[in-house]
């Protein structure tokens, strides 16, 4: 299976966690973390059920990934978000030194690409664009049922 295949089902899952936050009517963002082509950590926002702010998809799974391998490092691992991060949460990413970041769609207004750039491990690659349109269409539904 080529890279882009694997990406593509792994944003699939990633997907699948931003529905079952849509379905709880939370900010429907969900998020996968692969490590040695398992995945370890699924995830989703959980700010309102939690009524914390930093409860993002991203930071729940780099917590749960962190458990599953008894360390802070997610040195070999791969995260799959349907958003770009932001930067809080880019920041998190920082400090868990992820190797691989995979992001479905860009988050013009309050990604962490607007701000900080450069705020990931200088050993951390990205790539975007994954099943862009599935995920942005998720988002857009949400908020449209919000108007």
């Amino acid at each position: 299976m080529t890279s882009i295949l694997n990406d593509e089902y792994y944003m699939r899952q990633a997907l699948n966690e931003a529905k079952i936050a849509f379905d709880k009517n939370e900010v429907p963002i969900g998020a996968v973390v692969v490590c040695q082509g398992k995945i370890i950590a699924r995830a989703h926002n959980l700010t309102e059920t939690l009524n914390d702010v930093t409860a993002h998809a991203e930071m729940q799974a780099i917590t749960a990934a962190a458990n599953v391998l008894g360390g802070k490092y997610l040195t070999d691992c791969t995260l799959y978000v349907t958003l770009e991060p932001c930067p809080m949460c880019a920041g998190g990413l920082l400090w868990s030194q992820i190797s691989k970041i995979v992001y479905g769609s860009k988050e013009p207004k309050r990604g962490y690409t607007s701000f900080f750039p450069t705020i990931l491990h200088p050993k951390t690659t990205v790539s975007h664009g994954v099943l862009e349109e599935e995920c942005l269409s998720l988002l857009k539904e949400f908020f449209k049922q919000k108007r």
